[in-house]
């Protein structure tokens, strides 16, 4: 799952200034759920969020937790490399909720992962 950053999410909104509302209401969902989240990463959060198809009809504060939790399973644990060595999704979940949590709660986020490490 790629997390760049990218313009993508422009087009899909016909009218002006529609964008900037939605980034700017999922980003302050953000910033309530994870207040010392660092600027990369929200903004890396944020462009997935924007540019999800699954998330486009998604709260903002829904779409803020998915992506986030997204974004620290896949960009800051080794969530994949486990998927890579074979271990199912579950498994790998497992195994990377206790960093996920660790980052979360650094980020001042307090909503907790279920015990599965699901979002």
């Amino acid at each position: 799952m790629a997390f760049a950053p990218s313009t993508s999410c422009r087009s899909a909104y016909p009218v002006p200034g529609a964008l900037s509302g939605t980034r700017q209401r999922i980003g302050g969902a953000l910033d309530r759920l994870a207040p010392r989240i660092p600027d990369f990463e929200r903004e890396a959060v944020l462009d997935h969020a924007c540019d999800n198809p699954s998330l486009a009809r998604a709260t903002p504060e829904t779409a803020a937790w998915l992506s986030l939790t997204a974004y620290v399973r896949h960009v800051l644990t080794d969530y994949d490399a486990l998927l890579a060595e074979g271990y199912d999704r579950d498994s790998a979940r497992f195994f990377v909720a206790d960093r996920m949590t660790d980052i979360l709660v650094a980020w001042g986020c307090r909503r907790a992962l279920d015990e599965g490490g699901e979002a």
